[in-house]
């Protein structure tokens, strides 16, 4: 079971570590060209990671979902399951096509406000945004079919796409901007090649799969399976799953976005700091989603063959290398904790303050290492309901906890106050772990033996 869990999670990882190459190729490349460059293509990724981050319940649901299919040995089913992930993702990416007016009309209110974003700032990231928006059928079909085949017990595949997506933008971006000279627009085209040809790639990947396993390929993706798998009945669950983890998202993103905004009213200082900080938080949210990848494949399939004591196993195991990786990180944050910080930053300034506020960095891995574990294992599960409203409660305590703590406290003092959101956050990381642990027996155990 080790090696199984091994064997999925590394290549997620990989993934994982990939995912913001893509921002970084462009800032790289744009770093070359202007300050303003700089600031628009910081815009427009932002846009896009507000657009794109509501829409991950392509991949969450379909990979629970696939892997209970998977289980039950139901192939026609996990074929049904690509069908309405990639109907749906075509469906919302049409509407942001069609909608792109209106949302970069939002965008323009949602970061006038932000210092660096002067007008001619604005203009770049909407030029950017503009062209990059025609990418949408191709990143969000690529979320359908990465979650299908984690579903599928296959981590691997989503790897190798993700490290040709990769190296493909830095190529096409390099070309259009240094070789055509077509400045923001061609990062955004480098960007647009890039998911297409990833998408193509996965269709390719896609097919293989089906033609190699010999239960897959008599399954025929005629129009008349289309109609079937399209037809209300069988799209309720889907819808359910994914509406679900859909409410989730929103409140995790309405966190993250309320500690960037307030942080920023504490002044940019502590904007800065506070935004360096969380790269720890991302640095191990990146190993731990490999883990969380990991237990939606096994939860879902030991679900879906009935296999009640291989699920416990599972889990036990998945919480077993949460644990080791908490003590792991929290080791290296405590006597490396420095030098990073001089990885992602050279201000002096910041690194000075950031030493009051080291210890929010080492309980990190505490807090929020069962959160991420147990969302895999209750997507898996297709639990999303608990999943969901642990979150509500969460999300609820953070504002609760940020808002009383302040008004008990009645102090003026800055730093006071981001102590106060960093203990917030904390309590939101802890209790959305705890709360999906109390109703582990209920809603994932008892799927498999019932």
């Amino acid at each position: 079971m080790n090696r199984r869990i091994l064997g999925l999670a590394l290549p997620n990882i990989v993934t994982n570590i990939t995912v913001p190459l893509l921002g970084m190729v462009d800032m790289a490349i744009v770093g070359h060209l202007s300050g303003a460059h700089v600031s628009a293509i910081v815009v427009g990724s932002s846009i896009f990671n507000l657009i794109y981050w509501n829409f991950g319940f392509l991949r969450m649901g379909t990979s629970g979902l696939t892997a209970q299919a998977y289980g039950a040995e139901r192939w026609g089913e996990a074929v049904k399951i690509l069908i309405r992930a990639c109907s749906i993702a075509l469906i919302i990416a049409l509407l942001l096509i069609v909608c792109q007016w209106p949302l970069s009309e939002a965008a323009r209110i949602i970061f006038r406000s932000d210092p660096q974003a002067g007008p001619g700032v604005m203009e770049l990231a909407l030029t950017y945004f503009f062209v990059r928006i025609w990418a949408a059928p191709a990143t969000l079909g690529l979320y359908a079919i990465k979650g299908w085949f984690i579903g599928m017990q296959d981590s691997k595949t989503p790897m190798w796409i993700a490290i040709a997506l990769n190296c493909v933008n830095i190529v096409c971006s390099l070309l259009f901007v240094v070789v055509f000279h077509w400045d923001m627009a061609g990062v955004a085209w480098g960007t647009v090649v890039a998911n297409y040809t990833g998408l193509l790639l996965g269709i390719v990947f896609l097919r293989r799969r089906l033609h190699r396993d010999h239960n897959l390929s008599s399954f025929h993706i005629a129009l008349s399976s289309v109609k079937e798998a399209l037809h209300w009945h069988e799209m309720r669950l889907f819808f359910k799953v994914n509406g679900d983890v859909f409410l989730r998202t929103v409140c995790l993103s309405g966190v993250f976005t309320f500690i960037t905004a307030a942080s920023g009213r504490m002044g940019e200082d502590i904007r800065a700091l506070d935004g360096i900080l969380l790269q720890f938080f991302t640095l191990f949210s990146y190993i731990m989603d490999g883990f969380a990848y990991a237990g939606e494949s096994l939860v879902g399939r030991h679900i879906g063959a009935r296999q009640q004591r291989h699920l416990k196993l599972a889990v036990r195991l998945l919480l077993i290398w949460g644990l080791a990786l908490t003590v792991v990180f929290t080791g290296i944050y405590a006597v490396l904790g420095d030098w990073i910080l001089q990885i992602f930053t050279d201000d002096v300034t910041i690194i000075a303050a950031a030493a009051d506020y080291m210890g929010w960095v080492l309980a990190i891995p505490v807090c929020g290492f069962a959160a991420f574990l147990f969302d895999g294992i209750f997507i898996g599960a297709t639990a999303t309901r608990t999943m969901r409203n642990a979150m509500f409660v969460a999300t609820a305590v953070f504002f609760a906890l940020y808002y009383g703590l302040k008004e008990i406290l009645g102090t003026a003092d800055i730093h006071t106050w981001n102590n106060i959101l960093w203990s917030a956050f904390m309590a939101f990381l802890i209790l959305r772990g705890l709360l999906q642990a109390l109703r582990l027996r209920r809603d994932v155990y008892q799927q498999a033996a019932s």
